[in-house]
């Protein structure tokens, strides 16, 4: 496609400095909805580029119809997949089984590992929804520490949705660069493992001596993420998205948990998705063209298939299994919709601004100078991340702007390479969460922590992660 516009590299470097600050300032200063300041923002540099305003509306129109469509189903079917596991009491019996069959010093680990596997389908908000009652109900039973429990949970949560697929983050930066899925959620269970243990048990070890945090009375513990100053705001990457509510909110008031399903139902439920996909990611790196097994394998770990095929089996495995009936299980996958419009349209916005900047020229001029100035593309796309991520507190706007921007030195790597060119996307993302990102609020409130107090942990254990992911990233590249 022919650029929307013949602006010189001086105009489109202003251009996209202009538009990125934009973004930023209606978000962090101005306090607009993250869709409205995509929109604008995507206005600002295709102006400023010089192309005509049409020319800029029909780019990010197509943008974001294009990443609706590749996007937006598989977080719909991701969503359905994890109310079904809140609201039958799945995600609970994992959590008990686990952390009632363990004790002391194996607790934290134990914390962390239920942490990533519950993590798989739930948002971050509906997993802290889930698991804190836990955390907080064993801190008072035992003498483990509540930041010795409560940081392996957070890292959990939080390592999986910057790194795995089928989360909203990963999952744009995979559009965007046109990276293999299937690859990129191997590669990132491969970095999530050590990133969960360092950022997790170690790291809550290590500063629950010395961040002294009493276990809340438990008439003060909130029941609900909107109950802190800017909870309920905090939906897969903890940006400004509304209030998405919390688990309960997912369905009619009628529709409640029967019993739960068992475990091994849950656990094969939530790995079924995961397990496709790997498969058909491990066959086209093992298995030749034209082989049955690897076309079979290629169909079933298409991700829509994947996904549509983790419902169609929850609907029974989870749902009928807890004694819902058809009425029920249908109001229950309803019910998981609304709560993720606000994401489906950030992320949407975010594919137009993505275009507008592609269309324009923009990402090759910056893509140009990178390849002259021999900055790495991994690091780029690291940097950038990190950047707007510390500017706006929003990891969809991070992951966004950053795969625009190196989404041209895709096109220059192997296919190992580009998804390792997500995964450091992803990684940057998640750097510093600190007081303009509402997951900072909603872990101080739940917590009863002061903010230097949630600086000190739940600050320190996200930079831990961003840089220990990325760190994992630049190991594998010098392998894969």
């Amino acid at each position: 496609m022919e650029p929307i516009t013949d602006a010189g590299t001086a105009q489109l470097t202003l251009a996209a400095v202009l538009g990125i600050t934009a973004v930023v300032l209606l978000i962090a200063a101005a306090k607009w909805h993250p869709f409205l300041a995509l929109i604008a923002g995507a206005g600002v540099l295709g102006l400023t580029a010089g192309a005509a305003p049409g020319d800029t509306v029909d780019s990010f129109t197509t943008g974001l119809g294009t990443t609706a469509g590749n996007v937006g189903v598989l977080i719909a079917l991701g969503s359905m997949i994890g109310a079904l596991l809140a609201e039958t009491g799945g995600a609970d019996g994992i959590v008990n089984r686990i952390v009632t069959g363990v004790s002391g010093a194996a607790l934290p680990w134990a914390m962390a590992g239920v942490a990533s596997l519950i993590g798989l389908p739930l948002f971050f908000e509906v997993g802290v929804v889930l698991l804190v009652p836990i955390v907080l109900l064993v801190a008072r039973r035992t003498d483990v520490g509540l930041l010795r429990l409560g940081i392996p949970a957070l890292a959990g949560l939080s390592v999986l949705h910057g790194l795995v697929p089928p989360h909203p983050g990963p999952l744009v930066a995979i559009s965007s660069l046109n990276a293999d899925l299937g690859l990129t959620l191997l590669l990132g269970l491969v970095c999530a493992i050590p990133t969960v243990i360092i950022a997790g048990p170690v790291y809550g070890n290590f500063i629950a001596a010395r961040v002294p945090v009493p276990v809340p009375p438990a008439a003060s513990s909130p029941d609900r993420p909107d109950s802190g100053p800017a909870g309920g705001q905090d939906l897969v990457d903890r940006d400004d998205l509304g209030n998405p509510g919390a688990p309960g909110d997912l369905v009619d008031p009628q529709v409640g948990r029967r019993r739960n399903p068992g475990f091994w139902a849950a656990v094969l439920t939530v790995l079924l998705p995961v397990a496709l996909m790997l498969a058909r990611g491990i066959a086209e790196l093992a298995l030749p063209d034209g082989n049955g097994v690897r076309a079979a394998l290629e169909v079933v770990g298409e991700p829509v298939v994947a996904l549509l095929a983790g419902v169609f089996v929850a609907m029974w495995s989870l749902g009928r299994r807890a004694g819902f009936d058809r009425r029920e299980t249908s109001a229950v996958i309803g019910g998981s919709l609304p709560p993720i419009a606000g994401i489906l349209l950030i992320v949407a916005a975010g594919g137009g601004f993505k275009q507008v900047l592609v269309d324009a020229g923009v990402g090759t001029v910056i893509a140009d100078a990178a390849q002259d100035a021999n900055i790495n593309a991994l690091v780029l796309g690291f940097l950038v991340a990190v950047g707007i991520r510390v500017a706006t507190g929003s990891a969809t706007v991070a992951t966004i702007t950053a795969a625009g921007i190196v989404a041209p030195l895709a096109a220059t790597l192997d296919r190992p390479e580009v998804s390792l060119l997500a995964l450091a996307i992803g990684a940057g993302s998640l750097f510093f969460s600190h007081v303009n990102d509402a997951g900072f609020w909603l872990v101080k409130e739940y917590f009863g922590m002061t903010v230097g107090q949630t600086i000190k942990t739940w600050s320190v254990m996200e930079t831990i992660i961003s840089v220990v992911g990325f760190a994992c990233v630049m190991l594998l590249s010098l392998i894969v």
